[in-house]
C-alpha cells in the first residue's frame, strides 16, 4: 500500500508550510512515530512524525520549497517491492496540471500536532517536549489527560502528574542586565545593510502576522491611557534579580493578578456571545531576528509564583528565537503585552491579536516631575501604558477601571506580587 504525507497544519493561521529539512531519505525505512521532515510553520520549526511503518519511496517537495496545507508532499510505501510503483506514481504527479484550489466555505480544523499522515486514530497525542519528559520521568503517557489543544499533553500536564513542578528560585539563572523598565525580550540587533531596491519576499512567519494584522483592523477597538509610577516595581525588581527574577515576568503577574478581578478584559468576541477564558493567559510580543515577530504565552500566569513564571519565561524566550515552540505556547494567549520601552518609546498603540479582547502597550519609564497631594514638587519615575480593546466586549468603564487596579497594584501592592 502506498499513502500520501500531507503537509500538515501546524496552527490555526497557517495555510501552508515551508520545508526546512527531510530528516528521512527516499528508500530509507520509517517507523511509525518517527520523524521524517522538519516543517517551518508561521511560528516555528516543528518535526513531523509518521503515523505507519514503511519505505519513504519519493519526495514530491524538496528542501527549502513550500506547500498549501493538505497538499501531498512525499509518498511512504508499506514494502521495499512497492517503492518503484511509488516512484512512478510521483513521476504521474508531477505532470499532471496543477488545478486551482478553490477556498472552502469552511476551512478545515488544524491539526492539533505535527503528523505526516492523519488517518490512525488511535495514536496518542503528545508534543515531543512531553515525550521527552515523560521518558526522563518515567511516565506512562496512556495514564494522563492532556491540556493541550484538542487533548494534546504538554509537557506541563507530564510534570504535574509526577508532582515534580518546581516553585521555589532558581539561582541558577543568571539575571539580566539592570534595566528600569519592563522588556520583552533582549533589543533585536539592527541590520548593517538592507536590500535597497529589491523586494524580498516575506518569510513564512511574516505573512502570518500581516494575515492576522489585516484580520484585526477589521474589529471595532478603542484605546485608553493611563500613567503609572514605577519606582515601588523598579525597587523590587532590584531585591529580586539576583534570584533570576524578570522585569518581564513582574509585569506578566501584575497584569495577570489584576485581570483576576476583571475577567472582562479577559475575555474575547465570539459569533456565539463573549467567551470567557477559563484561564489567564498573557501573551508577550517578542521580535525575531530574522523579522516578524512571536507571542510566548505565559499560561496560568496568575497562579504561578514569580521565580516560576521567570523561569518559564526565559525558557521560552529562548526557544522561541530558535523557532521551537509548540503551538499552545504561542497561539494559547488570553491576554497581550507589547513593550516598546526598551527602545525609548514613550508611548504607542498596539494592534489587538485575533480571539482577544485586549493588548497593552508599555511606554518607556522615565523620571518625571510631579506634585503630590499637598502641592510640593517631587520627581517619580512613571511609565504610559495604552489598552486597546474590543468594543464588542470591552466597554470604556471595564477598561479605566482594570488599568486603575493595575496601576493600584504596582504602586502600592507591588510586594503581592511576590506572594
Amino acid at each position: 500500500m502506498i499513502r500520501d504525507i500531507f503537509m500538515p497544519a501546524l496552527s490555526s493561521t497557517m495555510t501552508e508550510g515551508k520545508i526546512v529539512s527531510w530528516v528521512k531519505s527516499p528508500g530509507e525505512k520509517v517507523s511509525k512515530g518517527e520523524t521524517v521532515l522538519v516543517v517551518e510553520s508561521d511560528k516555528a520549526d516543528m518535526d513531523v512524525e509518521s503515523f505507519y511503518d514503511g519505505y519513504l519511496a519519493v519526495i514530491l517537495v524538496e528542501a527549502g520549497q513550500e506547500a498549501p496545507v493538505g497538499e501531498a508532499i512525499a509518498y511512504i510505501a508499506e514494502t521495499e517491492e512497492e517503492i518503484e510503483l511509488a516512484k512512478a506514481q510521483g513521476k504521474t504527479a508531477a505532470a499532471a496540471p496543477s488545478k486551482p484550489v478553490e477556498t472552502p466555505e469552511i476551512a478545515p480544523p488544524p491539526v492539533s500536532i505535527p503528523v505526516a499522515v492523519v488517518k490512525d486514530n488511535g495514536r496518542l497525542v503528545a508534543s515531543p517536549r512531553a515525550k521527552k519528559l515523560a521518558k526522563e520521568l518515567k511516565v506512562d503517557l496512556k495514564t494522563l489527560v492532556g491540556s493541550g489543544p484538542h487533548g494534546r499533553i504538554t509537557a506541563e500536564d507530564v510534570e504535574k502528574s509526577t508532582g515534580k513542578v518546581s516553585t521555589a528560585p532558581a539561582p541558577v539563572i543568571t539575571p539580566p542586565q539592570p534595566v528600569s523598565v519592563p522588556v520583552a525580550a533582549p533589543k533585536a540587533p539592527i541590520p548593517t545593510s538592507a536590500p535597497v531596491g529589491r523586494t524580498v519576499p516575506l518569510t513564512t512567519l511574516q505573512k502570518a502576522v500581516a494575515q492576522n494584522m489585516s484580520v484585526s483592523l477589521q474589529v471595532p477597538t478603542f484605546q485608553v491611557g493611563y500613567t503609572i509610577t514605577t519606582d515601588p516595581l523598579d525597587q523590587l525588581y532590584q531585591q529580586l534579580k539576583s534570584k533570576g527574577v524578570t522585569m518581564t515576568a513582574l509585569l506578566a503577574k501584575a497584569v495577570a493578578n489584576t485581570l483576576a478581578k476583571h475577567p472582562i478584559v479577559n475575555a474575547c468576541y465570539s459569533d456565539a456571545g463573549i467567551q470567557y477564558h477559563g484561564a489567564i493567559n498573557v501573551a508577550v510580543a517578542v521580535a525575531m531576528p530574522d523579522g516578524g515577530l512571536i507571542t510566548p504565552v505565559l499560561r496560568s500566569a496568575n497562579q504561578m509564583d514569580i521565580y516560576s513564571l521567570s523561569r518559564s519565561w526565559k525558557d521560552l524566550v529562548d526557544r522561541a528565537r530558535s523557532k521551537q515552540l509548540q503551538p499552545e505556547e504561542y497561539n494559547s494567549g488570553t491576554f497581550t503585552i507589547s513593550n516598546l520601552g526598551m527602545f525609548g518609546v514613550d508611548r504607542f498603540t498596539a494592534i489587538l491579536p485575533p480571539n482577544q479582547g485586549a493588548i497593552l502597550a508599555v511606554g518607556a519609564s522615565r523620571p518625571q516631575i510631579v506634585v503630590n497631594k499637598d502641592g510640593l514638587f517631587g520627581v517619580q519615575k512613571q511609565m504610559t501604558v495604552n489598552l486597546t480593546s474590543d468594543h464588542r466586549v470591552i466597554y470604556g468603564a471595564d477598561a479605566a477601571s482594570f488599568l486603575q487596579d493595575l496601576a493600584k497594584l504596582i504602586e502600592t501592592e507591588v510586594q503581592s506580587l511576590t506572594m
